[in-house]
């Protein structure tokens, strides 16, 4: 037996228990990892109170990411042997089962090497939202040297890695936060201008900053002010949308069609093991290099996971932005 942090109905986060489950047994494909960290993500809250509705299979341990090490390592794996620290992220989806727990049986297509001198708390606290940003950014965007982008809250999950990468492909980044210290939290990381939005006029700054415009747009709000937006974005502008599955805001269609701009929706889970190596691999090149950099809020242990969910859902559903990065658990 193991001990998890699973549900067994979605609700608020007092359905989580934190008890024993049977440890999982690895097939030919897998390897079996003793965990050492986890992280939340906001769809990780999503999931667990219902809001999307997804197959589960219950009790549904919870968690998409983590790091560790393989202890076994079934006969088909050929990349990876026990003692191979590893990390992952895209679990606890399609049939695949979640991350918070002591154990986890995972197949050897999404797993990647640790780089070495690489903590297993700053690994698993870029991996959903490394993934994300350096997807969104090479696949979608197409981000190119010289280029302005601007995301809003720089200092958040997603936020913090796609100012990092951007200024490592060489663009020159704006970003928004809401207090003095998370806007030079920004500016440490990388961000040319960053905008504290509740004392000053964003959309002054933007056009301060960038006279031509705004290359590429990546919109971190579930409700996006469109009209303000394409009036900031350049000739062929692009913008990337990840959030909002239930908003439906007006549409500026004349100046945005003529000015040549286009529109990406992104979902990170709509990408394959091999995509998603792809950008693990230029995470774990960043990360070595001391490009990239975590932003870790707090370290709790695995017992309080429904802790963990609270602060999470306060700070992204309730908008209170109480977290300045990740809450990382450890089994």
């Amino acid at each position: 037996m193991m001990k998890a942090a699973y549900i067994t109905q979605t609700g608020t986060p007092d359905v989580i228990t934190y008890g024993d489950l049977p440890t999982p047994k690895p097939t030919r494909r897998q390897c079996l990892i003793k965990v050492a960290a986890v992280d939340v993500n906001p769809i990780d809250v999503y999931v667990r109170n219902g809001t999307i509705p997804v197959k589960l299979s219950f009790p549904f341990i919870l968690g998409r990411d983590l790091a560790g090490t393989v202890i076994e390592a079934g006969g088909g794996v050929k990349d990876f042997k026990v003692g191979d620290r590893v990390w992952a992220t895209s679990q606890g989806s399609d049939g695949r089962p979640g991350t918070f727990a002591e154990f986890a049986a995972v197949d050897h297509r999404w797993l990647h090497p640790i780089p070495e001198g690489v903590s297993d708390e700053d690994i698993v606290a870029l991996a959903l939202v490394g993934v994300t940003s350096q997807l969104g950014l090479a696949r979608y965007a197409n981000l190119k040297a010289g280029e302005v982008l601007f995301i809003s809250g720089g200092s958040g999950g997603v936020g913090s890695c796609v100012v990092q990468m951007a200024k490592i492909l060489g663009a020159r980044v704006i970003t928004t936060a809401g207090t003095d210290e998370k806007v030079a939290a920004c500016r440490d990381l990388g961000a040319d201008l960053a905008i504290n939005y509740k004392t000053q006029d964003v959309g002054a700054a933007i056009k301060g900053f960038a006279p031509n415009g705004v290359n590429v747009w990546w919109e971190t709000a579930r409700e996006p002010d469109f009209d303000q937006t394409v009036s900031l974005l350049a000739m062929r502008g692009r913008m990337v949308l990840m959030a909002g599955r239930e908003a439906r805001p007006p549409f500026p269609v004349g100046p945005f069609y003529v000015k040549d701009c286009s529109l990406h929706g992104f979902a990170m889970f709509n990408a394959n093991s091999r995509e998603q190596r792809a950008a693990a691999n230029a995470i774990n090149r960043w990360v070595s290099e001391g490009k990239l950099r975590a932003r870790i809020d707090r370290v709790l242990p695995l017992s309080e996971a429904a802790q963990a969910h609270r602060l999470q859902e306060e700070s992204t559903v309730n908008k209170t932005g109480a977290l300045a990065g990740k809450v990382v658990l450890k089994p």
